[in-house]
């Protein structure tokens, strides 16, 4: 392993999240005495995997605008018992090597003859790890189950909850405890709350959701002046501090959801049932009642424990169609007052300098097999948005009372980006044909979204501004949120789904003995942890339905989008999927072409064809592997004359290729 170059003001320790282009960040197990994450270059981090306990050295200067660096040092501790890995190669001696996702192309795992048992190539295997090996070997295992292969999709969740150590069976103390649970509401369990059944109160959520957090109750006086409610549900009044149902709680810290199908941190006995907001029914819930004059303005607050009877469930589609008048409800006046309330949150916020970053979300439809039938693009319109609106304020005014009242809590924070990030960004957005002044404020960053609202540019401009942004993490350190331009924000608004918002409830009128700070790591690597599950889930699935439309029409011509050009080729985005595939210059055929620095161009030496940020392209699958979760792409003339790998691809194949011959 490569030493760092630069000399060293220390050591820690911390778990290792291994970026899939191999370079990783390290989260110190004392964010007190290192608050930062430190960055570990690719060739730096050893024989270490995504969620071990390593031992870092860290760099004593640090580039400005730059957070720390380090070197792995040693492993404490391996984060994974077990690997899911995938037979990628029968070798001649008849090994088998095997792709585990969860830890990239530079770690393979390899099982060795078994007279007993045989796999085939993509088979879906549980490892038992029995050396982790070197930086350059792969790791050698035995085989503890066969879960399927990787042409079943229902294998799909099965395989990423084992992978990266979901939980996802709740423990026999657990099932005892929700036994013990009413089957609805006490009456008794209402005395002492304030009584908000008489409130208009209704839910809206997507339309495959079963656990309802929140509700909203709104009113207009004679003088103009709002009278708010947004009702989350009391999960801490059923779900007490140390607890067997606390405890699992906090080792999961978040739901975790997949295409079709979601992984709880709560029974569905609480998260779907007794804490869920379901009309008609009464339930209990922490309230903030807010009051705002004509413009927005908050003139006061209160955060009580009431019980509410939510009179209608709303999906987003259903209320979207009542506001547009296609609809008609008994609710209408309401909706119509949340929409007016929410515009005005809405200038508030970008009066502030809060960034309107409105992406569309790619949802993927499954079948009960887990097969990909198809795929939805849920636009943000105004009932999400409204939603959203008066959850932030929630968040907000719970996080300025516990500054107020000088309480301890866990906030979401978000720290402002390096100016290096901003600088890409910047040079993306006037390479798009976009004009920012030298040295961009915030209101600057504003107009350019404006501008860019229904262009080509709007979605691939947000996730670039997204992506030249820190991660939000959770801490007991309130240092503000900057993407949401908040000095206080905490989360408070999804205590059935977060960990984070029930440790809130709790603290808003209760004691705890609660370590914040280890309670707040926890919570930000559970929900990284989880985040990499679903998206690798998500990402098989694109792959999936890809495939599918390879199969039935091979000649078909995808529509692209230039996403980025790089000296080696180009990456574009496949409409509407929001998969990146890529082109290796090899691949453009039609000439030579040479990459222009200045103004991000590859240029065609004898025709002067150029590839632009942003171009079209109509583009040809042909070849889509599940087992390394690859793309092969071509031009539709190209398509026949060539099948060659791109080079990130061949790179891949080499490194497996000398592992195959170390076996």
């Amino acid at each position: 392993m490569k030493k760092l170059n630069k000399t060293f003001a220390g050591t820690m320790a911390g778990t290792i999240s291994v970026h899939p282009k191999g370079f990783a960040f390290v989260s110190p197990d004392d964010p007190k005495k290192y608050p930062e994450d430190i960055f570990i270059p690719k060739s730096l981090k050893g024989n270490a995997v995504d969620g071990d306990r390593v031992e870092v050295a860290v760099a004593a200067e640090q580039k400005a605008g730059k957070g720390p660096e380090g070197m792995v040092q040693a492993i404490l501790e391996r984060g994974k018992e077990e690997l899911v890995g995938i037979v990628w190669i029968i070798n001649p001696k008849g090994h088998y090597l095997l792709y585990v996702h969860s830890l990239g192309p530079s770690k393979a795992a390899l099982v060795k003859k078994n007279k007993k048992a045989t796999y085939q190539i993509g088979d879906r295997l549980i490892l038992k790890v029995d050396d982790w090996g070197d930086e350059k070997s792969p790791a050698t295992c035995t085989v503890t189950e066969k879960l399927g292969t990787i042409d079943e999709a229902w294998t799909d969740i099965p395989s990423a909850i084992r992978d990266f150590g979901i939980r996802k069976e709740f423990p026999k103390e657990v099932i005892e405890q929700v036994k013990k649970l009413p089957p609805e509401v006490d009456k008794k369990d209402i005395e002492g709350r304030e009584n908000l059944t008489y409130l208009e109160c209704v839910t809206i959520d997507p339309d495959t959701a079963r656990d309802f957090d929140d509700a909203l109750s709104l009113t207009e006086d004679e003088k103009g002046h709002f009278h708010l409610g947004v009702h989350i549900a009391d999960v801490s009044h059923y779900v007490k501090e140390g607890t067997p149902l606390d405890e699992e709680a906090k080792k999961r810290s978040n739901s975790t959801y997949f295409p079709g199908q979601c992984v709880p941190m709560l029974p569905e006995e609480l998260s779907n049932h007794l804490c869920s907001l379901k009309e008609q029914v009464t339930r209990l819930t922490l309230s903030v009642l807010i009051d705002l004059d004509e413009e927005g303005t908050v003139l006061n607050y209160r955060i009580v424990r009431g019980a509410i009877f939510s009179q209608k469930r709303f999906t987003y589609k259903e209320a979207k169609k009542v506001l547009d008048g296609e609809l008609k409800s008994p609710h209408e006046k309401k909706l119509k007052r949340l929409e007016k309330l929410c515009l005005l949150l809405k200038k508030k916020r970008r009066e502030r300098g809060s960034v309107d970053l409105a992406l569309p979300e790619i949802v993927i439809k499954v079948n009960k097999k887990g097969e990909p039938t198809g795929h939805e693009v849920v636009e943000y319109d105004i009932t999400h948005q409204l939603v959203e609106e008066f959850m932030l304020k929630a968040n907000e005014l719970v996080a300025q009372d516990f500054m107020k009242k000088n309480k301890k809590g866990i906030f979401r924070i978000h720290e402002p980006p390096g100016e290096d990030n901003l600088e890409a960004f910047y040079a993306l957005a006037r390479s798009l044909g976009f004009s920012l002044p030298n040295k961009p404020e915030v209101d600057d960053i504003q107009r350019l979204f404006e501008k860019a609202k229904g262009s080509p540019h709007a979605e691939q401009l947000s996730i670039a501004y997204i992506r030249s942004m820190k991660l939000a993490v959770y801490s007991e350190n309130n240092v503000g949120h900057y993407g949401l331009s908040l000095e206080n924000y905490c989360h408070f608004t999804s205590p059935i789904r977060r960990y984070s918002d029930l440790i809130i409830h709790r603290r808003l009128f209760e004691d705890s003995e609660e370590d914040l700070t280890l309670v707040a790591k926890s919570c930000s690597d559970k929900e990284r942890v989880s985040f990499k599950a679903e998206t690798s889930v998500v990402m098989l699935k694109k792959l999936r339905l890809l495939q599918k439309c390879q199969q039935e029409d091979p000649t078909r011509l995808h529509q692209a989008v230039v996403s980025k050009i790089k000296p080696f080729g180009v990456f574009f985005e496949v409409a509407p999927l929001q998969y990146e595939g890529f082109l290796h210059l090899s691949d453009l055929e039609d000439d030579y072409y040479v990459y222009n620095q200045q103004r991000e161009l590859l240029v065609g030496q004898d025709t002067g064809k150029t590839y632009k940020m942003d171009s079209p392209l109509e583009i040809l699958l042909e070849e889509v592997d599940l087992i390394m979760m690859e793309t092969k792409w071509a031009l539709p003339r190209q398509s026949k004359t060539k099948k060659k790998r791109s080079r990130s691809s061949s790179t891949k194949k080499k490194r497996w290729s000398k592992s195959r011959r170390r076996s």
